[in-house]
């Protein structure tokens, strides 16, 4: 736990000296900018290297040491194309069954995604990382590797749902679904988060919305059809999380006040902006699936396609608080906030279903049998 605290404080120190937004001058590299590359490849080498040299540590290490070893093994395994040709080539390449370079380019990709992500769609690149690491992204990286670099695509592709660049962003889900398909799932959801919704069109959307509550036997179908490893299963009991659902209650009710404050002051800008709306909608469907869809066994993972949008959305907000008295406040309760989150999920870091501590390293530590070895 030590590790982890001392990890997080370091790096928020490095990121608050970083500005993503500095005064560029022509044919000249800035001492902010010099200092912009230093203190990221700092802040990139910690949490790769963390993560790379970490040993059975993650809920589900074992599992895909074990589903590495299955897919060498020409066996079945339910896991997709694009991770079962990494682990080929890697185990190709390496001449033995290295699970550990496998481990450290998910590492490498899923936290440079991230941190490029953070770094140029931020308002406030400080602000960002700080969520990110205590709102335990970045841990949980080390749990479910191929789902959170779907995570860290997903990020990286808002931008170009902003742009309405559809192309580069259908490539790019794409691509990310080869190695975790739930990705698929934002092609339908941000596109909806993109567009201006009418007041009647919500309505119809919330009238929709009723039909969770009396076909939960139908969906379930459709989860069972995508996920067919689920039937039968305990996966399919479902569950909600309370703290993401008071999470995105607050998060929404931050953005309502920041926008009256704003239509107090007449300043149409906010309403205007394709940004707010986006990351508004986005933690609006959240909110309405941790709400109505508890019954759905993978709502954890749809939601947090959606909510992952709070550490752009939260520093976007505070940037457009125009008192600085008033920023100062939100600004403490945010950061308030996360500390006790981050508390709270440290204290359960050892539990069944996290497993991120104790921190092991291959450096001090042998790798314990598989089911494979057992066998």
């Amino acid at each position: 736990m030590i590790l982890y605290i001392t990890v997080a404080v370091f790096t928020a120190l490095l990121a608050g000296m970083v500005d993503n937004h500095p005064i560029r001058q022509p044919h000249t590299v800035t001492r902010q900018q010099l200092t912009n590359k230093v203190c990221l490849w700092a802040i990139f080498i910690i949490l790769f290297a963390l993560s790379a040299c970490r040993l059975n540590v993650g809920n589900d290490y074992a599992k895909y040491v074990e589903f590495m070893h299955l897919v060498n093994c020409d066996s079945y395994v339910p896991t997709e194309i694009g991770f079962n040709l990494l682990v080929k080539l890697i185990y190709g390449l390496s001449g033995f069954e290295n699970f550990l370079l496998v481990f450290a380019v998910y590492s490498f990709v899923t936290v440079l995604l991230f941190l490029l992500a953070l770094y140029e769609q931020s308002d406030e690149f400080s602000l960002s990382f700080f969520l990110f690491m205590t709102l335990g992204y970045y841990f949980q990286t080390f749990s479910t590797v191929r789902y959170y670099l779907a995570l860290a695509i997903a990020l990286y592709s808002m931008r170009f749902v902003l742009r309405r660049q559809w192309g580069r962003f259908l490539i790019l889900v794409l691509l990310g679904a080869t190695f975790h398909k739930s990705l698929l799932v934002v092609i339908p959801l941000y596109f909806l988060a993109s567009l201006r919704w009418k007041k009647w069109q919500l309505a119809l959307a919330a009238l929709f919305c009723t039909t969770f509550l009396f076909m939960q036997d139908f969906y379930l179908k459709v989860v069972v059809f995508l996920y067919p490893t689920y039937e039968d299963t305990e996966y399919l009991e479902g569950g909600t999380s309370y703290i993401n659902i008071l999470r995105c209650a607050a998060v929404l009710a931050f953005a309502g006040i920041v926008y009256l404050m704003e239509r107090r002051e007449k300043a149409e800008t906010l309403a205007e902006d394709a940004r707010f709306w986006f990351y508004f909608y986005l933690n609006l469907g959240a909110l309405v699936l941790y709400t109505f869809c508890s019954f759905l066994p993978i709502i954890s993972r749809i939601g947090y396609y959606l909510t992952v949008s709070q550490i752009l959305f939260l520093p976007m907000l505070l940037a457009r608080v125009k008192d600085e008295r008033w920023r100062r406040l939100f600004r403490a309760g945010i950061l308030l906030a996360a500390v006790l989150y981050f508390a709270v999920y440290l204290r359960r870091a050892a539990n069944d279903g996290v497993l991120v501590l104790p921190y092991k390293t291959f450096l001090f530590n042998d790798m314990v049998n598989i089911l494979s070895d057992v066998n």
